[in-house]
Parts: structure tokens; sequence; C-alpha cells
């Protein structure tokens, strides 16, 4: 039953992968892009890393692809054709050199086979094992992060508070 659901949610994140690349419009691009979070949230879910899992969820898959929809939104849906051919076709060489190596390095995997997982492999992922690592070891680096998006926030309030000139025709 493993296999199946690995097969099944596979299918759907390269599915949502090829949909975000293939797709012409940026909202579909988004909607693609959330199927394949969703999609990589469930692998990690087979794979005992429950963490990893919601984090996905929360963050990309919420926030992520909601800010992308945003300002998809704000800023206009249009096609971008204004991309020189030359370009475009240097583009697609690189993306096909890059899936060769992809595919290459899948199928080296595939057939030399994945080595023995380390014994206690599936507590690395757990929620427990992730938060006694992040408030011991990794206390400093966690505080420091908080103190930055804090710092972030902050700085965005105060961006967002100011005050603009009013729109319409300048006084003569």
């Amino acid at each position: 039953m493993e296999w199946v659901l690995f097969a099944l949610f596979s299918l759907a994140a390269l599915g949502g992968g090829v949909g975000v690349v293939l797709s012409r419009n940026a909202v579909h691009s988004a909607l693609f892009l959330l199927l394949n979070f969703a999609s990589m949230a469930m692998l990690y879910l087979l794979l005992g890393a429950q963490f990893l899992a919601m984090a996905q969820i929360l963050v990309y898959a919420g926030a992520i692809v909601v800010l992308f929809i945003f300002v998809v939104m704000l800023i206009g849906n249009e096609r971008v054709d204004d991309v020189v051919a030359r370009e475009r076709t240097m583009l697609r060489i690189v993306a096909l050199i890059l899936a060769l190596l992809f595919l290459g390095g899948g199928t080296y995997a595939l057939v030399m086979g994945g080595q023995a997982s380390p014994a206690g492999a599936p507590e690395y992922g757990s929620i427990q094992a992730v938060g006694h690592l992040l408030y011991t070891r990794f206390l400093l680096p966690f505080e420091l992060a908080s103190v930055l998006l804090l710092a972030a926030m902050i700085g965005a309030i105060v961006l967002a508070g100011r005050t603009r000139p009013p729109l319409g025709r300048p006084k003569e």
C-alpha cells in the first residue's frame, strides 16, 4: 500500500512541476505549484518526517503560494512575450541539459539502490527530535532568526505607514 501511495504522490508532484513549467497563465502556474508542494508534503509524511510535512504545508503551500498569487493579481496577469527567440532557445537548451542530468541522477539512484538507513532514522524528522535539537544545539541561530524576522516585520510596518502624496492632478 505504501508503494501505491508513493507512486500516486510522486506522479502528482511531477505533474504539478510540469504544470508549473508549461502553464502560460501565472495563476494556473501557482496552482500547479500548490499541487507540487502538497504532494511533497505527503511524501514527507510517508517517510515519517511529520515536522517537514507540516512545515511544507504551512510555509510553502500556505504562505509562498498565497504571496505569489497576491503579487500576480497585484501587478497583472499578462503573459511575457517580449523575450527574444534566441534567449528562449538558450533557456530551452539549458532546461534540457538540467533535465537530462536530473534523469541520469535519478536513474543512477534507482539502479544502485538506496543505502541502508542508519538505526533510528525515522526519528530524525519527528517533531520531538527537531524540537529537541532546535532548543538545545541550535538555540542561538533560532533566536537570531526570530530577531531578524521581528526587525523585518517592524520595518515593513514603518514603510507601510508612511503617508504618500495624494494621487491626482498636481496643483498649479
